[in-house]
């Protein structure tokens, strides 16, 4: 079964610089806007930036596998051939990930590849990939 795509609405500060990083270098393809928002196909979902008249700050982390993951994020989790692409890219465009790709879990049911990055009004992404879809729900033993 297809799953339906989500919705998820986002603060930013400045829609041209979410512009420039969503549409420019993500490649997201751009749907309605207006003076105060604009809607992006996020890989096959729809994000939507809201301009706010203060940034929103993201300070909380936990730990996780020797990393401090920012609690507030969102992403998709790719393809490893895409995984591999996109993470080219960024390193190429000299992106400043807040977690440089890498294995998460390694040898272990959860194992998958990810990077962590901020848009620029400071939200956080995460793009993922498992080398076994399968696992992608998978508990451990």
């Amino acid at each position: 079964m297809k799953q339906p795509p989500f919705h998820l609405a986002i603060p930013v500060d400045d829609l041209e610089s979410a512009r420039a990083f969503y549409a420019g270098l993500l490649g997201c393809g751009i749907g309605r806007e207006s003076e105060r928002w604009i809607d992006f196909d996020f890989f096959g979902h729809q994000i939507t930036v809201h301009r706010v008249d203060a940034p929103d700050v993201q300070v909380a982390t936990n730990p996780v596998d020797g990393e401090q993951v920012p609690v507030r994020h969102f992403g998709v989790i790719l393809p490893p051939a895409d995984w591999e692409a996109l993470a080219k890219k960024l390193e190429a465009a000299g992106v400043r990930f807040l977690i440089e790709p890498q294995v998460r879990f390694a040898g272990e049911v959860g194992e998958q590849r990810t990077l962590f990055l901020c848009d620029p009004a400071g939200n956080g992404l995460e793009f993922k990939s498992f080398a076994d879809p399968a696992r992608i729900f998978a508990r451990d033993a």
